[in-house]
């Protein structure tokens, strides 16, 4: 990935806006792109319905459906996920090459970020998709487009229901380079495209991995003991029988008064189910606390466990890295000491699809601090505890430094693309 920067050059020209910041070696003396609409690309047309009734998997024509623009594929639509038994005398079917738009969807952005290649023959492309078919580089097209996701949102039509309409698209000036060139653009985001993959791979094993691990070092449903122990362990018999409380002191957050500004705008995190991501640690907060605000506060030390238990994203677990205070969402367990900060925060997360249930049907599902405190759980004594939270630990920070590679790539591959398209704004200067 490093090395294709290198192979780029800077390009100074009288016109820069048809020139991008960056062109491969065997171009810089060539023209300007070209000015010209997406219309004179090729020929666009929407596709036919493969409505949802219609999927099964031993269904004989394989499709794409527009939702999976967003969902399912990145740039390349490698494979089909969904099949239909609709009549294909009523279908679409792609020839290989075409470029696919959604044609609905929500955000008006996500039109051009969801833009998708299709190299796969005889597939059934259904409604709500656009589709052009053109004698440029389909690819290459591809990228631009995700590159313009600006522009197309601007001429998204709708309120709730927001619609992109290709006769809305067609009139759009860009510019384009020669077929070669297009060709060595697609190829190189290509490879950062593959990189990324590669990457994301390797995230997604480790957390497989990691949730594999925990299965075996904590007791299945029933059992009273893990199937997998650490040598020193092995004889050292079942574990207790406890509840969350027994964990530690359970509090319920609290929040002050927000029509008082002297309490916020400080440095002290004040966590709500917004900062709980997929990661482990929570350190930096869209809410902060001014020393006057935590005194209103709940609050809890660092290394507590965060627990969502109100809401639609209950279940959410975090740890604290910092003291901090949480909103009334959040069920904090300050361990005691006889407890390791790391190994409740593994044992809550692996218990969370568990405890969220607890909240059953309602329109808010909310779990109480007494119910909270009093779910059943299992614990070893405190040096098993804190054998267990440094091995899950360790690859914690294996799986984070794994993922600030992805992001860096994701980064690198934006960077590039800036460097490597002309935008809409300054061709039309």
């Amino acid at each position: 990935m490093s090395s294709k920067p290198k192979t780029l050059a800077t390009k100074e020209e009288a016109n820069p806006a048809r020139v991008p910041k960056l062109r491969f070696p065997e171009f810089r003396a060539e023209k300007p792109w070209e000015p010209t609409t997406i219309g004179a690309l090729g020929n666009f047309y929407y596709g036919k319905s493969a409505p949802k009734w219609s999927l099964s998997e031993d269904a004989p024509t394989p499709c794409v459906r527009y939702g999976e623009l967003y969902t399912k594929f990145g740039p390349v639509i490698t494979e089909t996920y969904s099949r239909t038994n609709t009549d294909p005398e009523t279908l679409r079917f792609s020839k290989g090459g075409e470029i696919l738009i959604p044609r609905v969807g929500e955000k008006p952005e996500d039109f051009g970020k969801c833009c998708c290649y299709l190299p796969l023959k005889d597939i059934a492309i259904g409604e709500m998709i656009s589709v052009l078919e053109t004698k440029q580089h389909p690819l290459f097209y591809t990228y631009y487009f995700r590159h313009l996701h600006k522009q197309f949102a601007k001429v998204v039509e709708g309120q709730n229901v927001k619609n992109l309409y290709y006769v809305e698209l067609e009139p759009l000036a860009i510019h384009r380079p020669s077929i070669p060139e297009q060709q060595k653009i697609a190829e190189c985001l290509s490879s950062a495209d593959e990189l990324m993959a590669a990457q994301a791979r390797k995230v997604d094993a480790l957390k497989t991995h990691k949730k594999g691990l925990m299965q075996q070092l904590f007791p299945r449903e029933g059992e009273t003991a893990p199937r997998l122990r650490f040598p020193e362990f092995r004889d050292a018999g079942e574990w207790g029988d406890q509840t969350v409380g027994d964990f530690g002191k359970v509090i319920t957050g609290s929040t002050p008064s927000t029509a008082k500004p002297a309490f916020y705008g400080g440095g002290i995190p004040f966590v709500s189910p917004a900062d709980i991501s997929d990661l482990r640690f929570v350190d930096q907060t869209k809410t902060t606390l001014t020393p006057e605000g935590f005194a209103e506060t709940r609050p809890v030390r660092s290394g507590s466990v965060l627990f969502v238990c109100i809401g639609s994203t209950i279940g959410k677990v975090a740890q604290s890295v910092r003291d901090c205070a949480t909103n009334q969402q959040i069920n904090a367990v300050v361990p005691s000491s006889k407890h390791s900060d790391g190994f409740v925060y593994f044992a809550l997360s692996l218990a969370a699809e568990r405890i969220a249930l607890l909240a059953g049907r309602q329109a808010v599902p909310i779990i109480n601090k007494s119910l909270f405190s009093s779910v059943r759980m299992l614990s070893p004594k405190l040096p098993e505890q804190q054998r267990i939270a440094a091995c899950l630990s360790s690859l914690d920070a294996l799986i984070a430094a794994e993922t600030r590679k992805l992001e860096a790539l994701k980064i690198h591959k934006k960077g590039l693309m800036q460097q490597l398209f002309p935008s809409l704004e300054e061709g039309t200067a």
